[in-house]
């Protein structure tokens, strides 16, 4: 008992002593800051964090090839350029074309060549392993694509309809510099002339809710939000570098012994809401630095409509580790970790619903409260990455938005949630 309250004492004074993250942040334009090197992402901490929150895995037995070398004398923090959006195409493939805006007919080769560029800054265009829709697929037919950090999929994207996505998808998605919207908004009434009756679009889950909007006769789109709550973007471009294609699937088989047993796990096709997808990507840059991983975070939004003001049952307000309080407004909200093997928010017992992410809790009996998946807040660049990294990258830096080895592996990322960015 003296163990345990000494324990919770010693974490509470961590958590109050000020830190030098909390250090003052020049203004880049009076919404978003470049945050200096250790204030982007808090680092582990091990009075908060346990001891062993900063070790390498010991139980890890996959290693890289005896000549796998990467420069680590570079500084690497703050060098990345600024981008605005992330869009990934589904190829299929894990290896392109060194550049892949050079494969002939592809929607890769329309972006740079369309003549339409975004209107909100820069887009980070990525290949990706994402399935595209027909098994024999070409580069000219249509796929799908994957847009960051709005987590949302638009479907039946063909080159020569590049440039009505940038114009009406990409030009108006959030960006990297978006605020981060502090709640859900009210939903409208849904338009039912634009949603498809096709038994195959509704969500199996709870067998009622359309899964997917069918787009509109203006547009050949089809848009759906993501299901995962966590991306990790592995580089696997051996074309570009060899180590790139040695690495992404050596870690990607780490990643999952660590993840399967939390059920948050998810291949390429596996769309149950929330958990982790694992998704190969082309060069980003510093592949001297392999192995290249991005870490895309979604943020949560909510709100409470508390009916009254009496204390209730304050077992059910503790919660979980994963559990915590986000103020919006003058409001707090209770955040669970969906623990992604079923929807379930842990220590809520809400399901989530498989459109939007909205999951109900329960604290007090007479509160009304509501979470949900929002958009993506944070993504987190890190290089140098190693397997027996992984598992404390899945506890700490996929889970809790912590990084490790910051001096060592963190080459920047932007948080929308706090308003910092890393150039």
């Amino acid at each position: 008992m003296t163990a345990t309250f000494s324990s919770a004492l010693k974490r509470g004074r961590a958590f109050l002593t000020p830190t030098n993250s909390s250090t003052a942040i020049p203004r880049l334009d009076g919404s978003f800051s470049k945050a200096p090197e250790g204030a982007l992402f808090p680092k582990v901490d091990p009075a908060i964090d346990g001891e062993d929150c900063d070790h390498d895995c010991e139980s890890c037995s996959i290693k890289y090839p005896a000549k796998f070398k990467i420069d680590e004398d570079d500084k690497l923090y703050g060098h990345v350029n600024a981008w605005a959006t992330h869009m990934l195409v589904a190829t299929g493939k894990t290896d392109w074309v060194r550049d892949v805006s050079d494969e002939k007919g592809s929607v890769m080769e329309a972006v740079r060549d369309c003549g339409v560029e975004p209107s909100n800054g820069k887009l980070m265009l990525s290949a990706s392993n994402m399935p595209p829709p027909h098994e024999h697929h070409s580069p000219s037919d249509p796929t799908t694509i994957l847009l960051l950090p709005s987590f949302t999929i638009i479907e039946n994207v063909s080159p020569n309809t590049v440039p009505n996505l940038i114009k009406h998808h990409i030009n108006a998605a959030p960006t990297s510099t978006t605020p981060f919207p502090s709640h859900i908004p009210n939903p409208s009434p849904p338009d039912i002339s634009s949603l498809s009756l096709d038994p195959a679009s509704f969500d199996q889950s709870n067998g009622t809710t359309p899964s997917q909007i069918s787009p509109s006769p203006s547009s050949p789109f089809t848009t759906r939000p993501c299901p995962h709550k966590y991306l990790i973007l592995l580089c696997s471009q051996k074309t570009r570098d060899a180590r790139c294609g040695q690495s992404a699937p050596l870690l990607r088989r780490e990643f999952e012994r660590h993840l399967r047993p939390l059920g948050l796990y998810r291949d390429l096709q596996d769309e149950r809401p929330g958990g982790v997808g694992i998704y190969f990507i082309s060069h980003v840059g510093g592949h001297k630095y392999s192995a290249n991983l991005m870490i895309y975070r979604r943020g949560e939004v909510g709100v409470r409509d508390e009916m009254d003001s009496g204390d209730g049952d304050s077992s059910q307000q503790k919660g979980h580790e994963n559990s915590r309080v986000q103020v919006r407004g003058n409001r707090e909200v209770e955040v669970g970790e969906i623990d992604g093997s079923n929807g379930i928010a842990s220590g809520d017992g809400g399901k989530a619903n498989a459109i939007n992410g909205q999951m109900p809790t329960r604290g007090h009996d007479n509160e009304k409260k509501s979470v949900g998946m929002g958009e993506g807040s944070q993504c987190i660049w890190l290089a140098r990455v190693r397997p027996e990294d992984c598992e404390g990258i899945v506890k700490h830096t996929i889970l809790k938005g912590k990084v490790i080895k910051p001096e060592r592996q963190l080459r920047g990322g932007f948080d929308r949630q706090r308003g910092l960015v890393s150039w």
